[in-house]
């Protein structure tokens, strides 16, 4: 059923095992616990049949109140988990959706995302998600699942924080991150996104200025890097300070989620 780690699915785009990676040692990140995606409004019931079978008892949902009061996601039936989310916005508008008028593609891609990227390690509701996120991981039985709106983002910067707690190499950490560009499912974050954005640009968009906005690049990670080493000097500082992840809960962490 998983594919590369994606799991096949027809209305939820970038859904994926992020276990399997390398930690200190001969160790590994268990596989079929960790679970990414992006939101599952037009998940279909095929999705949701094979969603049913991976044992998923938690879901933390990153997106802001306006965005799931727009987007209700599809869950399984009889479902009987919990989910977190926070009560407001944690971000001001999807960071793929707010276009403005006139604003070049190529130019409104690389400018928009370096902005999300630098504001969202001071942001109070997505340090509040993310350190919700990680002692949930640490607390819950079965397989857990982390997803936002595109899955690449917010969830993105999730998955790195805790592969880092779990020793995977910040080289594999970039790896887990770009995969999202390898998602066989990318034209459904294309139909869920892409006429607000042109409606907003007021044109159409080629192949490529699409690709641009809707994927993601090492240089919005090294960016949200970059702005925790300026601040804390390096990421751990930041992980403890910042998002309270103590000793204790990393060894949790790596009690569960290693090999």
């Amino acid at each position: 059923m998983i594919r590369d780690a994606f799991l096949e699915t027809k209305g939820i785009h970038n859904f994926r095992d992020y276990g399997g990676w390398h930690a200190p040692g001969e160790g590994r990140v268990r596989r079929d616990l960790l679970f990414r995606s992006g939101q599952h409004v037009d998940a279909t019931d095929d999705d949701l049949k094979a969603i049913a079978e991976l044992d998923i008892r938690t879901v933390i949902d990153l997106r802001g109140t306006s965005e799931r009061d727009r987007n209700p996601c599809r869950r399984v039936e009889g479902w009987n988990g919990e989910v977190v989310f926070y009560h407001g916005e944690t971000t001001s508008t999807p960071p793929h959706m707010d276009v403005e008028p006139g604003s070049s593609a190529s130019d409104f891609a690389r400018q928009r995302m370096i902005a999300v990227y630098t504001r969202m390690p001071h942001n109070p509701a997505m340090i509040d998600m993310f350190g919700r996120y990680l002692k949930v991981l640490a607390d819950r039985d079965g397989a857990s699942l982390v997803h936002c709106f595109a899955g690449k983002d917010r969830t993105g910067i999730a998955a790195t924080m805790l592969l880092h707690i779990l020793g995977v190499a910040e080289e594999d950490q970039r790896e887990e991150f770009l995969r999202t560009n390898k998602s066989p499912t990318f034209e459904v974050l294309v139909q869920q996104s892409l006429p607000g954005i042109e409606e907003r640009l007021g044109r159409k968009l080629d192949a490529e200025q699409v690709r641009d906005l809707l994927e993601v690049r090492a240089e919005y990670l090294d960016t949200f890097h970059a702005e925790v080493v300026r601040d804390h000097g390096d990421f751990d500082t930041y992980l403890s300070r910042v998002i309270g992840i103590g000793n204790d809960l990393r060894t949790r962490l790596r009690e569960r989620f290693l090999t």
